[in-house]
């Protein structure tokens, strides 16, 4: 039997790897447990490690660069919401019973984020492989236990692995590091055939400025909003429905002498039918809402009535101040709040307070303070996600957001005023 040629073996080499990348596009078609697509995950793992001496330079060259490409990805769209990676794993100690560790949340998302992004770099621009593939490999080993763990105990609902910017099931999640994994093993095991592409101080040079760099972008965001924001309440959006499809009922009936089990989209059955009416009984009733919903916001007053849609659906123009604990806001603008309250007070415009806090401690603090405002209740965690800040501004005009401002970045209201009103 002939020996297969090295174009065979690297045909057959390039094959594995397009494989591998199609198994990550599966992902998206297979949310739940599938004991078939682990197995094939598990087997492209296995495989890729025992075969790595036949992946050529350029192959390893293309798998190192999706990877650093993936990580710097995955690192960016985190790291332009730090705040959001630091509820994540606030979530994930409170699931684990490690509430006193929350304090130290947001520098551990700084810290993760940045880790992410800058072995992606190193990945992607050939640095440090050695050590580099060791320090991924570590990280992807804690990954691929932690998700595993995820998807069959689902302690947290999302790890946010990508952020806000792309979300996947735990199981998905767990699908994709395997993927990751599978990749990992080719760049891997070939570390020591790899040329390195920079002298030592140029590596050193580009490490420090990847991370200097991209820890600033993350403080920045931090103390001011997001640059990109990929939440439903970006401005831009609309978080009203105009024209609201009827809600749809259905109706379960059962035969009274074959036991049959019939459901109908009312009015679409026989109810004007007296013989057919005498042979089926009502079981049950549900309701489906056929319209998509905008957000997961309720607001109430202090008596418990809802008032969302008179808020958010308000055709002048509405201010709200969102805090989702008054008593952690931050009031070094209480000054600049108080001043455009009173503007907004002698032209008009509402502007409300929503937070989570019990009315006790809003009435505290509109004393303390001396605030003539309007105030109403909302959870905590939708209240968090309309705004990264704590005080957060929000302007809305029947239902479309126009504006949002961290607390760091208060709007002057003649600003306000040149920019939504006069144009």
């Amino acid at each position: 039997m002939p020996m297969m040629t090295t174009k065979s073996k690297s045909a057959l080499t390039w094959i594995f790897i397009f494989t591998v990348l199609f198994s990550g596009y599966l992902i998206r078609r297979i949310i739940d447990f599938n004991s078939l697509f682990i197995t094939l995950l598990i087997a492209e793992i296995v495989v890729a490690a025992f075969i790595n001496w036949r992946f050529n330079p350029l192959q390893v060259g293309v798998v190192r660069s999706i990877l650093g490409l993936l990580f710097m990805f995955s690192g960016f769209v985190k790291g332009v919401d730090p705040i959001g990676t630091q509820y994540r794993i606030s979530d994930y100690f409170i699931a684990f019973g490690t509430e006193w560790a929350i304090p130290y949340s947001l520098p551990l998302a700084v810290i993760l984020n940045a880790s992410e992004f800058v072995l992606g770099a190193m990945l992607l621009f050939n640095i440090k492989l050695k050590v580099t593939s060791w320090l991924v490999m570590i990280m992807m080993t804690v990954f691929t236990v932690t998700t595993l763990n995820d998807a069959i105990y689902n302690p947290v609902p999302d790890c946010g692995c990508f952020g806000d910017a792309l979300i996947l099931t735990n199981w998905q999640t767990f699908y994709k590091n395997l993927v990751i994994d599978a990749l990992l093993m080719i760049v891997f095991f070939s570390r020591f055939r790899i040329r390195f592409s920079f002298d030592t101080k140029v590596e050193y040079a580009l490490i420090v400025s990847f991370i200097l760099g991209f820890v600033w972008f993350e403080i920045f965001n931090i103390q001011h909003l997001p640059v990109i924001d990929f939440r439903e309440w970006k401005v831009g959006n609309k978080m009203i429905i105009e024209e609201k499809k009827p809600l749809q009922y259905y109706l379960t009936y059962k035969n009274k002498d074959t036991g049959e089990i019939r459901e109908y989209l009312s009015p679409d059955y026989p109810y004007d039918d007296s013989v057919w009416m005498s042979k089926w009984e009502f079981v049950k009733q549900r309701v489906v809402d056929p319209n998509p919903k905008v957000s997961d916001l309720a607001i109430e007053d202090e008596a418990g009535n809802d008032v969302t849609n008179d808020i958010i659906a308000n055709p002048d123009f509405q201010f709200m101040l969102v805090s989702y604990d008054i008593n952690r806001m931050n009031i070094k603008k209480m000054e600049d709040i108080k001043k455009f309250l009173s503007k907004c007070n002698e032209d008009g415009y509402s502007f409300v307070l929503l937070t989570s806090s019990i009315p006790e401690e809003v009435h505290s603090f509109l004393n303390k303070y001396n605030l003539d405002i309007d105030y109403y209740f909302a959870d905590d965690v939708s209240l968090e996600a309309m705004v990264r800040a704590n005080p957060g501004l929000v302007l809305l005009k029947n239902g479309v957001v126009l504006g949002k401002w961290h607390y760091n970045d208060f709007p002057d209201f003649e600003d306000f005023k040149h920019k939504f009103v006069d144009n």
